[in-house]
């Protein structure tokens, strides 16, 4: 392993077991279930029994797509938390993927800030010849990445 991804992965890997164990898979269920919510998908709970083995008959926490009527459906199955569907149309979906995609810019935004920060530690050990910031790779300071991108 190269010392750049060696750099990389020691960080990544703590962060991502330190993020993982803060939360059990129903903590992570119902949280994507309150963001559905929160993009207009609609909350149909199984409240009969007929209603309660169709839902057990879909594959659990995926969404799945449905036509009705020349209209794109999505559907998210919840047998074992709320016991309901939530339905969303195209415009829920897309507002969703949005939120996804931007937690997943705050998450590795979360993982920048653990990037060691400290101009006065000495890099000369570790790597000979990086013993200080050379001015010719340009202004920085310890909020940016280094010159090899990490």
């Amino acid at each position: 392993m190269t010392i750049q991804k060696r750099n990389l992965f020691l960080p990544l890997a703590l962060a991502t077991c330190a993020l993982a164990g803060c939360e059990t898979p129903s903590d992570r269920i119902a949280q994507k279930e309150d963001h559905l919510a929160a993009a207009g998908f609609a909350f149909e709970p199984a409240t009969t029994p007929t209603l309660q083995a169709m839902l057990n008959k879909l594959p659990q926490h995926q969404f799945l797509t449905r036509v009705r009527n020349g209209q794109t459906f999505y559907v998210y199955a919840d047998p074992t938390i709320c016991g309901c569907l939530y339905v969303g149309d195209e415009a829920a979906f897309s507002q969703y993927q949005q939120y996804r995609q931007q937690q997943a810019m705050n998450d590795a935004a979360r993982m920048n800030t653990l990037d060691y920060q400290d101009n006065s530690w000495n890099w000369g050990p570790w790597m000979p010849g990086f013993s200080s910031w050379n001015p010719a790779w340009g202004n920085w300071d310890p909020g940016m990445s280094g010159p090899f991108g990490w």
